[in-house]
């Protein structure tokens, strides 16, 4: 389990580390090109939604508890950029088999 932490502890939530290793990717390449974008997720803890508005000016971290990296699944990583480039912003979606081409609904 992992941590992603916008600003400060009070915004944190855990996520798994392959799931948290797949959105830092994902935000990476949006903040590189200077897109903010609202990001919801839910904890998995009983607390509800947590939606953050992601901009290149906040500070954050994303924390693996794990000691190895997760191999990284290519068409997941797609899909979760056509997810953040669309008006709801970017949540995380269920893990799509790798050998699956991207285009492929």
């Amino acid at each position: 389990m992992g941590r992603f932490i916008y600003d400060t502890m009070s915004n944190s939530v855990d996520i798994d580390d392959r799931t948290l290793a797949h959105l830092r990717i994902v935000i990476m390449n949006k903040l590189r090109r200077s897109e903010s974008f609202m990001f919801d997720v839910e904890p998995g803890d009983g607390t509800g939604r947590r939606s953050f508005w992601v901009h290149p000016a906040v500070p954050m971290q994303f924390h693996f508890f794990g000691s190895r990296p997760p191999r990284i699944n290519r068409v997941w990583i797609e899909d979760l950029m056509q997810v953040a480039s669309g008006p709801n912003g970017l949540s995380v979606t269920a893990e799509p088999e790798e050998d699956r081409p991207a285009s492929e609904e």
